[in-house]
């Protein structure tokens, strides 16, 4: 292998590695508020993810009835905000917080072309609003306590009495997966987003991709493929579904077809690096030095100043020469 080559590699296994956030003295804030359309309609329970610049998944909130959300004591850098809910164009923005102890930003969901969802009211499916107004108060009560107030156990137990109120309540099925999942419980997270899809016959896409990518991640790249493919005809807005389908056909050998699903992830979700990481291993793989230098563009714009973001413009120097004695 030659020098870059095992550079590039050596630097793409420490670049998408989660690495320790460095310590910082300071902290901040970012904060904001999400509408449909408009300031007369706040999102309610819509759930705001926030990422660090390794796009680990470091928080997620779901909005109060204003349709606001607050991240606080956040170390000095950058983030990616990002919304994706039915009905509605998903969101991300960077955010760059090494020069700012404060940020607040305002949120105005587009509906898609299709319109699924209302600006009257927080986002909801038609099946779910033929859901007992019960049931969806406890579904509300639980992704509360799962993704803000990081209550695992006391979400399942909301999920599971919603699902008592209403049997065809597919979406709390899916939600009780992924409580387990954040209990460490994978194969009662697996019976769930299977039961998931039964239940609503197998027209939910993210108990789809959610199963795929569980059987991705134990070796099973055939049936694995098969149900995020799946999860992709149900909602081809769904990026996830383009990333781990792209991850997969790239295990697969099928470079080309990889890279078609990682671009399309890429521009459903351009803020989100782990994108770049798998569109730097296609490009490696292809020796495409000159992809692979957009790629690490991309992401030192996303993540300019850790020390991350530093080793990879010193690599870029090497990449840069490559490309230039081509």
């Amino acid at each position: 292998m030659s020098r870059l080559g095992l550079a590039v590699l050596l630097f793409l296994s420490y670049l998408f590695t989660s690495a320790t956030a460095y310590a910082q003295m300071h902290h901040v804030t970012v904060s904001g508020n999400v509408y449909y359309g408009d300031q007369n309609h706040p999102a309610k329970n819509v759930l705001v993810n926030l990422s660090d610049s390794e796009e680990s998944q470091i928080a997620t909130q779901a909005t109060d009835d204003s349709g606001m959300f607050r991240f606080s004591g956040l170390t000095p850098g950058s983030y990616t905000v990002n919304i994706s809910t039915s009905g509605y164009e998903r969101f991300n923005m960077s955010v760059d917080m090494n020069f700012a102890s404060d940020k607040g930003i305002e949120v105005f969901l587009k509906p898609l072309s299709s319109g699924h969802a209302s600006a009257k009211g927080r986002d909801i499916s038609a099946h779910e609003l033929s859901m007992p107004e019960k049931a969806r108060n406890l579904m509300d009560s639980g992704k509360k306590k799962l993704y803000q107030d990081k209550n695992a156990a006391g979400a399942l137990e909301d999920f599971q009495q919603a699902i008592a109120a209403a049997a065809g309540y597919y979406e709390a099925y899916y939600q009780i997966g992924m409580a387990y999942l954040t209990l460490g419980k994978r194969g009662d997270a697996e019976t769930h987003f299977r039961k998931s899809i039964e239940v609503s016959s197998d027209k939910y896409s993210e108990a789809d991709v959610g199963l795929g990518t569980m059987m991705l991640d134990r070796n099973e790249f055939a049936q694995g493929e098969k149900a995020v493919r799946r999860g992709i005809e149900l909602n081809p807005e769904y990026w996830l579904g383009h990333y781990e389908l792209g991850r997969a056909l790239l295990i697969e050998n099928k470079v080309s077809d990889a890279l078609k699903s990682a671009e399309q992830a890429k521009s459903l979700a351009p803020g989100a690096a782990i994108v770049y990481r798998l569109l730097s291993n296609i490009h490696l793989r292809e020796k495409d030095y000159a992809a692979l230098l957009a790629d690490i563009d991309a992401y030192i714009k996303l993540d300019p100043d850790s020390p991350v973001g530093i080793r990879a413009k010193q690599l870029r120097e090497q990449v840069a020469q490559k490309v230039d004695t081509k």
